[in-house]
């Protein structure tokens, strides 16, 4: 229970609660200030984030083809790596410089070939995909660039590694645009 005031009293809480009450209306000003200038700063903000959001979609379709050919450049590595055990080339045959292949191409069969095949496609295939997966736009047109890149690589061993003219031919036409284009297809992002 509050003692009772008297008017002495109560005239001072009146004086104490003006003046404070017109001491916290002396605060908007400021605080409009504040509020003022974190707009600013919060537009600016915004006005650089912004300009990073544009840029960004393109760091990282550029990262997703690096990503993409890096990966998949790894498949195509590892799957010819571990080809000849599972797969043994004929006995006595280098398979690994291109004279070895050259003097062995005569005993080679084509169960010799399916690992290059699978090589070729299943890395265009991983990388299209996350290529296709990881960029922000044109989905698409970084899985197929993924795939013209790996072509290009492709078009070069044929004329470097020698090899049958049916699988020159199968693998140009077949693991590396179509497989880039499944690898798009399956990396596109549903909304």
């Amino acid at each position: 229970i509050l003692p009772s005031a008297s008017s002495a009293s109560s005239a001072s809480f009146a004086s104490f609660a003006s003046s404070a009450f017109s001491a916290f209306s002396a605060v908007p000003p400021f605080c409009h200030f504040v509020d003022f200038y974190y707009v600013y700063l919060s537009n600016k903000t915004s006005h650089h984030i912004q300009l990073i959001s544009t840029m960004n979609p393109i760091l990282k379709n550029i990262l997703a083809i690096v990503a993409g050919v890096l990966i998949g450049g790894a498949v195509n590595m590892g799957l010819i790596m571990i080809s000849g055990s599972i797969i043994p080339p004929p006995p006595g045959a280098d398979m690994t410089t291109a004279e070895g292949l050259k003097a062995a191409l005569p005993l080679l069969e084509p169960k010799h070939f399916i690992f290059p095949f699978l090589a070729h496609a299943l890395g265009t295939l991983v990388g299209a995909f996350l290529a296709a997966r990881i960029g922000a736009t044109s989905h698409m047109r970084l899985a197929m660039i993924i795939g013209l890149v790996n072509l290009a690589g492709g078009i070069s061993a044929a004329f470097m590694i020698p090899a049958p003219g049916w699988f020159i031919a199968l693998d140009l036409l077949v693991a590396y645009m179509p497989m880039a284009y499944l690898g798009g297809k399956l990396g596109t992002k549903q909304g």
